[in-house]
């Protein structure tokens, strides 16, 4: 399968990106599309589009582009998956995070530990030193 990856929010399909975090993606189930397309304006945006243009893959990532990235939503279409559309979204993120020189990434994830270690995603050294406020994640 023949990925392309784009930055372009114009590009990103929202309504699909809705019915994948609302209704599959166990860490926003209930998403609503309003918050998506709050969290669309406000971040950076990374869309996987097959050989037909249609997207297949998105992640997204929540930064000052000095010192801290937080990399979220990461979703694969369930038939695209093993195709090489969460490496090709890894790669575009890594690479434009990259010239940041950010200080720290952050990823809280319940699955894929394999693919974020291959890019550098290590466990917590000091997890006593964080905090979080808020509801607890599902």
């Amino acid at each position: 399968m023949s990925i392309e990856v784009s930055t372009d929010p114009g590009r990103l399909d929202v309504d699909r990106i809705h019915q994948w975090l609302s209704e599959d993606a166990y860490w926003s189930l209930g998403r609503t599309l309003e918050v998506v397309k709050r969290s669309i304006e406000h971040s950076l945006n990374f869309g996987a589009y097959d050989e037909h243009g249609e997207l297949v893959g998105y992640a997204r990532v929540v930064t000052d582009h000095a010192t801290f990235a937080w990399l979220c939503d990461v979703y694969v279409d369930p038939s695209s998956r093993g195709g090489g559309v969460g490496t090709a979204l890894l790669d575009a993120v890594s690479g434009r995070l990259a010239g940041l020189r950010l200080s720290r990434t952050l990823l809280a994830t319940a699955d894929a530990h394999a693919l974020y270690t291959r890019y550098g995603f290590t466990p917590l050294p000091r997890p006593e030193r964080f905090m979080v406020h808020g509801t607890p994640e599902r």
